[in-house]
Formats: C-alpha cells, sequence, structure tokens
C-alpha cells in the first residue's frame, strides 16, 4: 500500500509540474465564478497534499510496529545478556529520541504511544495506517483510554472504530468528548482516579517565549488555578478602577495606560517575588562579549536558563546606556577587557531598588570561543567548576536534548578512572544522567587540538553514535568551510 501511495504522489507531482511549465495552457470556463476547474494545477496540488498527508500517517503507523519490535528485540537481548527482568527496557526510549531526533522526553512519549497502538488498540492503529486519523488525532484516543485496563481500552478502541470513518469531519474536542465518553461507560472508577491522582502532577514550569519572554506555566488543581486567576483578575480591576497603573509596571508601552492583563502579570510578579521588579535573591547569568558589554556592539548575549537574547536588552538589564556606558554602583566589581565577560546579578533589592552587578572575567580560545580548562582534585563538582561547566554547557548535552542542566557529571565515571576535570564533565538534564548509566551505553569526550569545541560521543546499546558540541559562545562566528 505505502507503495501504491508512492507512486501515485510521484504521478501527481508529475502532473503538476507538467502544468506548472506549461504557459500555454488553454483557458477553460468554469461554471461557477471563482471556482477551480477540475484537472487545474490547483486542484493537482491539492491532491498531492492529500496524498503526502496520508502517507505521512502510514509512515507514522510503521514507525510505530517498529518500536515495537525494536522494544521486544532490545528485551529478548537484555534477557540474553542476563539483565533482571525489572531492568530490561531501559534506555529503549532515549534510543528512539535519538533515532527520530527528538528529545528523550519525547521519545519515552512515542515508545508508550507505539505500544498503545500495536497491542491494544488495533483500529486506531488502522485508521492511522489508512490515512483516516494523523499522529495527533491518534495520540488523542491514546491519552484519553491511558487509565483503563488492556481490555477496557481494547473495549473502547472497538467501540469508536476510528478505522470505519467515524470521525471523518470531527474536530479534536469532538474526539476528546467521545472518547471520554465511551472510557467513562466502561469504567467510571478509573476515570474518576485519574482526575484525583492529575492534582499529585501539579507543577510550574518556564519556557523561552520570542522576544526576550518567556512562559510561565502553572498546572494545578481546577479550584486553585480557578482563586489564583479571580484574585489577580480582581487586583487588575481594582488598580485600574482607581486609577493606578499597577503594581510594578508603571505605564505601557510610549506612557500609554497598562491594559489588564499587564496588570495581572505584574501583580503575579510581585506576589511571588515579594518585589515590584521581580529581583529577589536571585542570579541572573548573562554571557556576553567585552565588546557588547563596553563598546555598544550587537553581538547577542545568553541568558542561563534562557537562551539567545539581544545586545542592548542585556545592557538595559545591566542597568548601563545603550553605547554600553556604566553608571559605577557599589559592589560592581572592577571592569575589565577580556575575552568573555560573564555579569551574575546578584539581586538584592536595597532601597533604592537598584541591585548589584559582578563581573567575573571568561578566557576563551580565540579560534574555537571554547572555554580554557582548569583542573580539580576533588570528586564532585562544586563551585567555580560547576559554574564553569553550567556556563560552557548551557543545556543538556544529549543530542535533541534541551532540558536545564540538573546534574553536573563525570563522562568516564569516576569508579572507571575518569578525572574530575573540565574535559570529562558533562552538564545533563536528570534523566539523561540516568540513562547513560544503563547497560550498553558509554559516553566518551573525543581528543582535540588548540582548545577545539568540547566534544562529547555517545554510543548506544546498537552501537549507534551520536556527537554532542557544547555550543558557541557569544561573539564566536565558526569559520566556515
Amino acid at each position: 500500500m505505502e507503495r501504491i501511495r508512492e507512486s501515485r504522489a510521484g504521478a501527481v507531482t508529475s502532473n503538476a509540474l507538467v502544468r506548472a511549465s506549461s504557459g500555454g495552457l488553454s483557458p477553460r470556463v468554469s461554471a461557477q465564478p471563482g471556482a477551480v476547474p477540475g484537472g487545474s494545477v490547483s486542484g493537482d496540488l491539492i491532491e498531492q497534499l492529500r496524498v503526502l498527508e496520508e502517507m505521512k500517517s502510514a509512515i507514522t503507523a510503521l514507525q510505530a510496529r517498529v518500536v515495537v519490535a525494536f522494544d521486544l528485540a532490545q528485551r529478548a537481548e537484555q534477557a540474553e545478556a542476563g539483565v533482571p527482568a525489572s531492568e530490561r527496557g531501559q534506555g529503549v526510549g532515549a534510543q528512539v529520541a535519538l533515532a527520530r531526533r527528538e528529545s528523550p522526553n519525547r521519545g519515552s512519549r512515542l515508545l508508550g504511544f507505539a505500544k498503545a497502538l500495536v497491542v491494544e488498540m488495533p483500529r486506531t492503529l488502522a485508521a492511522l495506517r489508512s490515512g483516516q486519523l494523523n499522529e495527533w488525532r491518534a495520540t488523542l484516543l491514546v491519552r484519553e483510554t491511558a487509565c483503563l485496563s488492556v481490555e477496557d481500552r481494547c473495549a473502547v478502541d472497538e467501540e469508536l472504530a476510528a478505522d470505519t470513518g467515524t470521525f471523518d469531519g470531527k474536530g479534536d474536542k469532538a474526539i476528546i468528548a467521545a472518547v471520554k465518553a465511551a472510557a467513562y461507560r466502561r469504567d467510571p472508577r478509573s476515570v474518576v482516579g485519574r482526575a484525583s491522582r492529575a492534582a499529585a502532577e501539579r507543577t510550574v514550569s518556564l519556557r523561552p517565549a520570542p522576544d526576550t519572554m518567556t512562559y510561565l506555566t502553572a498546572l494545578l488543581p481546577v479550584a486553585q488555578g480557578v482563586a489564583v486567576y479571580t484574585a489577580l483578575s480582581r487586583a487588575a480591576d481594582t488598580a485600574r478602577s482607581t486609577g493606578g497603573a499597577g503594581t510594578g509596571g508603571g505605564v505601557g508601552s510610549g506612557g500609554v495606560a497598562p491594559t489588564r492583563g499587564q496588570v495581572m502579570a505584574d501583580t503575579l510578579v510581585e506576589r511571588v517575588t515579594g518585589t515590584p521588579g521581580g529581583f529577589s535573591g536571585i542570579n541572573l547569568d548573562l554571557v556576553m562579549t567585552d565588546r557588547t558589554l563596553f563598546q555598544g556592539d550587537s553581538e547577542p548575549a545568553r541568558l542561563k536558563g534562557y537562551g539567545i537574547v539581544p545586545a542592548e536588552w542585556g545592557r538595559e538589564l545591566l542597568g548601563l546606556g545603550p553605547a554600553g556606558s556604566p553608571s559605577p554602583r557599589p559592589g560592581s566589581g572592577r571592569a575589565v577587557d577580556e575575552p568573555q565577560a560573564r555579569a551574575g546579578q546578584a539581586a538584592q533589592a536595597p532601597p533604592d531598588t537598584e541591585f548589584a552587578v559582578w563581573l567575573r572575567r571568561l578566557y576563551t580560545a580565540p579560534s574555537t570561543g571554547e572555554l580554557l580548562a582548569t583542573d580539580s582534585k576533588a570528586r564532585l563538582f562544586t563551585g567555580r567548576l560547576r559554574r564553569f561547566v553550567e556556563t560552557r554547557d548551557d543545556t543538556c548535552r544529549t543530542p535533541y536534548c534541551d532540558a536545564p542542566i540538573r546534574h553536573i557529571d563525570h563522562v568516564v565515571s569516576w569508579r572507571s578512572g575518569g578525572k574530575t576535570n573540565l574535559s570529562n564533565a558533562a552538564g545533563l538534564c536528570e534523566a539523561c544522567n540516568h540513562t547513560k548509566e544503563h547497560p550498553g551505553w558509554s559516553t566518551t569526550s573525543l581528543p582535540g587540538e588548540n582548545h577545539s569545541v568540547h566534544t562529547l560521543e555517545i554510543r548506544t546499546p546498537t552501537g549507534h553514535t551520536y556527537q554532542s558540541k557544547a555550543p558557541p559562545l557569544p561573539g564566536h562566528h565558526p569559520a566556515r568551510i
């Protein structure tokens, strides 16, 4: 079937290209004004999009089958190697992620998705394979039946019969509603229990947003979430009705009074941090070149926990003018002209609302931008050595994983003779640090010359290798070949 679809897509593409390249096509008369006649270039292109979409769904279904087969093969190989039954299958999701160029978290979810489709939901898998469902809508069916037993999940899959076209023309909300209703009919207790257990998953997360903004997201039980939103709404309505400009934002852009949403955001910041500006006993690590800091250069900077930020924004954060002209402050340290300047803001919120700015010099290799190494005899990466690795790696060093660094660990383990130095250190998220300890996984630092970029080589149990290079610091532009 996949070959048939590929041939069909190729034929449509050829037809479209032939028509598109023929400038002398005779005009056609349409019975309805504005209608596109059948067999036109536009019609062929839409047909091509439809066929390609069906092929994507078919490929996703095939990937699911391959993932399940890989999981079974890995478990069998681990059993032959004497791995205890409780530990078999570890690291499978991480290998799936690397093969699909996804994050480890996404790889684990893809593994669970594949198992559910292939083993427990054959009719949903058939609908995906035939193109009646795309990957996202198949994911909705899997997600909303996750609380059910295998038997009930199979029964819901049979009842909904997605492969018969029951969801043709339906939107995401309609699909979710249908699955929830079917699941509740089968096992209402599990559905209710899932809701009660969801409170244990409450959390707060931070994600970068465009234009030096962030998404601060809180996953809360519905009562608490509504209460928080109501409190912020009341504060905003009160401030606007009394003519106040908000608790910390002053006026909006261009001197206009802040909007209701802006006042709510300012109120949230002040109530959480305790200060109108939001800086309260925290440290912001900003890495920028000396040219950006002192000479008004446009080379972007890097803010730890966020990513690349504009140069002017970084200078404004540090209280400098657009041209980098600082007004001396107590405790600001000594300004130095070095290859890299690392400005750590210790926000102490003194009465004048200003905060201390400390400059730390980072020496880099001129050719590669690699941070120059120092050594330590300690077993743990602490203090300045830990800060150094965090600055160099920025996020988790596993390919395609950009999670925040949680662990600084040895590339070659300490018990295997690995040294506690910069070349044998890597910043990893918690999940990736545990994954590299599974049987069959190994990580090594590739030797470099003349301070080449710190590079790790990760080898998986199947023998596949992946490389991870430390990200360049601001101001370094790799030479193009």
